[in-house]
């Protein structure tokens, strides 16, 4: 008896993937729920397992290929070997699959450096292997498994080396199936909006106060650090129940006006940006905020969020100031007509009280798109962003 290997499907809004890779080949004998392809789609990678024990017969969509939800990738024949597979057999074959179980991030990470994944110890959910692990091992040391690194620093690009006079070579590369999607989506939401961008500055020197006065207690009581993106769900939270329009969307004539807040962090990874998603925001607790952004930062590079995670959304937050932007204009997330964008701190003259003095202050853009908010709003929320976090007690009366 033969059963098809079939495209899953993942989510409503996710229609095609592309084969990134076989993890079996053909003729191989295969126990029920082994991992046998992987699938990248424009929001999450995937493994593909085993419906049933037998032999992968036929492959029939290589490595590379654009694939539908619900096309066939293979076919696996049930075996006399494949069905007599014992309890114990199976129970065995389950437990080193455990060892070894790594995320595709992970598994490429090895291949490039070739570190043994065998022995590897994961530090992720039930001892799986993450590419933090991989990197570590090839560096000939190993973390432990509850400090995962820090999710805002970004690692430094490798230096390239000089080109021998005379050589003009080319690489071509074929774009991932999450970049080419970004690449869509970013043109669209210039096409279909009226986007415009407002800028204000953030005298952050209370905030950082406060965070000097509470750090380590916070970390002490909670075991993450306090860091500014709190600050700013929770003031921006504070904003939009000021200007309501600016989360919301446009649907043929309406507006949909959204009385809760699903706050989206953009999470940069090595696989293209991602906006994992904050449910219920003005619900969650300083330390609540922390942990998932620091949780999400985390799955991204290790490719395990899910479609959960990324779903939905009604106003965005980007932080390109973790990788020392001082201003940018952000992009719309389509539906949504708003996104704040961040920048780095840096200390530059202001005048306060009729004095020059240095303080720590922060540029802020507003992207936002004008068809349903008008631009008095958008510069009126943006003050209200930086009345919040430059008197952060009174995030408390929010």
């Amino acid at each position: 008896m033969s059963v098809n290997i079939v495209v899953p499907e993942v989510g409503e809004s996710i229609v095609d993937a592309r084969v990134a890779k076989w993890l079996r080949k053909e003729g191989e004998t295969v126990a029920a729920g082994d991992a046998l392809v992987e699938l990248e789609t424009d929001k999450i990678d995937l493994e593909v397992s085993a419906p049933q024990g037998g032999v992968l017969k036929r492959i029939d969509r290589k490595d590379g290929e654009d694939v539908k939800v619900g096309e066939v990738l293979g076919v696996i024949e049930e075996s006399a070997q494949g069905a007599d597979l014992s309890a114990e057999a199976l129970a065995k074959a389950d437990v080193a699959k455990e060892k070894t179980r790594s995320t595709p991030t992970a598994r490429k990470a090895a291949e490039q450096t070739e570190v043994d994944l065998a022995k590897v110890k994961g530090s992720g959910d039930a001892g799986r292997v993450m590419r933090r692990d991989v990197e570590q091992a090839s560096r000939g040391t190993q973390p432990a498994p509850s400090a995962p690194p820090a999710p805002a620093a970004p690692s430094l690009p490798p230096v390239a080396p000089r080109r021998p006079a005379g050589e003009r070579t080319e690489e071509r590369v074929r774009m991932s199936k999450r970049r080419a999607t970004i690449a869509k989506r970013l043109v669209e939401a210039q096409q279909t909006a009226a986007m415009l961008t407002t800028f204000n500055e953030i005298d952050m020197s209370a905030v950082m106060q406060l965070r000097e006065r509470h750090k380590q207690p916070f970390k002490e009581r909670h075991g993450i650090n306090l860091g500014m993106t709190s600050f700013f769900v929770k003031a921006t939270i504070g904003a939009l129940r000021a200007f309501p329009r600016i989360n919301a969307e446009i649907q043929g004539d309406e507006m949909v006006l959204k009385h809760y807040y699903d706050i989206g962090i953009a999470v940069g990874a090595s696989e293209g940006l991602v906006v994992p998603v904050l449910r219920d925001a003005d619900a969650m607790s300083f330390p609540e905020i922390e942990s998932t952004i620091r949780d999400f930062a985390r799955r991204a590079e290790d490719g395990t969020l899910s479609l959960a995670d990324i779903k939905g959304g009604t106003f965005t937050i980007t932080n390109g100031g973790v990788f020392g932007s001082l201003q940018s204009t952000p992009i719309l997330n389509p539906p949504q007509v708003g996104i704040l964008g961040l920048h780095a701190i840096q200390e530059r003259p202001v005048g306060v009280n009729g004095q020059i003095v240095l303080r720590p202050m922060m540029y802020t853009a507003l992207t936002y798109d004008h068809r349903i908010v008008d631009g008095s709003e958008a510069v009126r929320f943006l003050v209200r962003v930086k009345e919040l976090v430059e008197d952060p007690g009174a995030l408390l009366l929010e």
